[in-house]
């Protein structure tokens, strides 16, 4: 039997079934992936899903509350207390963006599951001003142009703040070992460096650009770009 012009080989079949297959599954899983990206807000943890109740204080306030054991710090945090001052950025322990103070000691909030929190003392960026008036540190990387896109500048403040609760005077050296884990994509680092030691000598105006500053409370504009506190 002569073989038919429109017969197909064994790898056009192949890739033609490929094909249909990749077609039939990539928009259930380009919904899951949009579905993902925007996780739905709620107030406690998922029915049927591990979940322990916990206790904790958070900027002073203690909180008590049905976690699901997956959820991190950061996600508690951002999420279930609305404290978004802490950041996410690599999600991973690497960028310090997350950075949030545990029982006083920096760490990396998208590492910490939330239940290792129970019992403990959790204070975020949003805990260092008092009211209208900012901490001296925040004041200090203001008047210093420490922050530059912002988005990194909560962690660098926790960490900053972390040192200069152990250690009131530290050297630049120890500064800069301190601060090692908060990377900052703007490179900035020298002026977070000159801003953290001007809050540990209680001189925030040593360099030229801070001078003329008041210590009068910042309008809302300017505490919340100290406070990196956005979304």
């Amino acid at each position: 039997m002569s073989k038919r012009k429109r017969d197909i080989s064994r790898r056009q079949f192949l890739e033609g079934s490929g094909a249909v297959l990749v077609a039939a599954t990539a928009a259930p899983k380009l919904s899951a992936q949009l579905s993902a990206a925007i996780p739905p807000a709620t107030d406690g943890a998922a029915a049927g899903v591990p979940s322990t109740a916990i206790r904790l204080v958070v900027n002073g306030t203690e909180h008590q509350l049905e976690v699901e054991d997956r959820w991190t710090l950061a996600e508690l945090l951002r999420d279930h207390l609305g404290l978004t001052g802490t950041k996410i950025g690599c999600d991973r322990g690497e960028c310090g963006a997350c950075t949030v103070l545990l029982d006083g000691k920096p760490v990396y909030s998208c590492s910490n599951l939330a239940v290792w929190a129970d019992g403990r003392e959790v204070r975020t960026v949003e805990g260092l001003a008092h009211g209208d008036q900012l901490d001296p540190l925040q004041r200090a990387f203001i008047e210093h142009d420490g922050p530059q896109c912002g988005f990194c500048t909560s962690g660098q403040l926790m960490s900053a703040k972390g040192l200069l609760t152990r250690n009131a005077h530290p050297t630049a050296n120890e500064v800069r070992a301190a601060m090692t884990g908060n990377i900052c994509r703007c490179s900035n680092y020298n002026r977070y460096v000159e801003a953290v030691l001007a809050a540990a000598t209680g001189d925030a105006k040593t360099s030229n650009r801070g001078a003329g500053h008041s210590t009068a409370p910042l309008k809302r504009g300017a505490k919340a770009s100290a406070s990196a506190g956005g979304a």
